[in-house]
């Protein structure tokens, strides 16, 4: 064997071996970078997730809008009074309106939903114009109810000035520290209880004040929110 064929050997076996030495660096370097590229982006899902999870957290719907979930046999409501003459109240019960603007169920004066406590129903919803209208229709509607029936009640305008003495006993006897004072203008929301012994701790008042008042002639609007036991005693 002639000693150039022998050197033509050991170049080729020499370029041999730095081809796979090279591909074997170059390659093996290649699957690390994309190994250490895939650690950031996996932890980005993961905090994308965690981010998403929390943001529905963050937007689950309670009932009625409330600011905090009712415990397990209680009921949410949500309860606004009308602004001024403008707006019309609204009447919230276990995430259902019951009297809103939008059912084109409420008026000026008293707004009015009768709950069966035991059932979670709905009886029946009014209104009487407390201004310009008749009391005797509230007395009717108010004065014979069912034992555990709840009144949610909601002012607009004028809730007060036809109102006798009749009606504000019938109203403080479920449970309002304020009917026998509501005056005209003023505002109020109420949620009292046939059977209810003592006074509702859900009730809110603002008196008709010139100097106080939010909008002219007319105190500011009243929201109320809660939970009610299904029994209240």
């Amino acid at each position: 064997m002639r000693w150039t064929e022998v050197i033509r050997i050991v170049v080729i076996l020499v370029t041999l071996i730095a081809t796979w030495y090279f591909a074997e660096f170059v390659f093996s370097k290649k699957w690390k970078m994309n190994n250490l590229l895939d650690i950031p982006q996996k932890k980005e899902l993961d905090t994308h997730k965690i981010s998403a999870g929390t943001e529905n957290i963050k937007q689950i719907k309670r009932k009625c809008g409330n600011e905090k979930d009712c415990p397990q046999y209680y009921y949410a409501f949500k309860i606004i009074s009308g602004a001024a003459n403008v707006v019309g109240p609204s009447i919230c019960f276990e995430d259902q309106i019951l009297m809103s603007g939008v059912r084109n169920n409420i008026g000026p004066g008293i707004n009015i939903a009768l709950i069966n406590a035991v059932l979670c129903s709905l009886v029946k919803d009014s209104n009487f114009n407390m201004y310009s209208g008749d009391v005797k229709p509230l007395i009717a509607f108010i004065e014979k109810l069912n034992d555990g029936t709840l009144l949610l009640i909601a002012s607009y305008d004028d809730p007060a000035t036809k109102l006798d003495t009749k009606a504000r006993e019938i109203l403080t006897s479920y449970g309002s520290r304020y009917a026998k004072t509501l005056g005209f203008r003023d505002s109020w929301v109420f949620v009292g209880g046939k059977g209810l012994k003592d006074k509702s701790p859900y009730e809110q008042y603002l008196k008709n004040e010139k100097e106080k008042n939010k909008y002219d002639g007319w105190p500011e609007v009243l929201e109320m929110e809660g939970c009610i036991p299904q029994k209240m005693s």
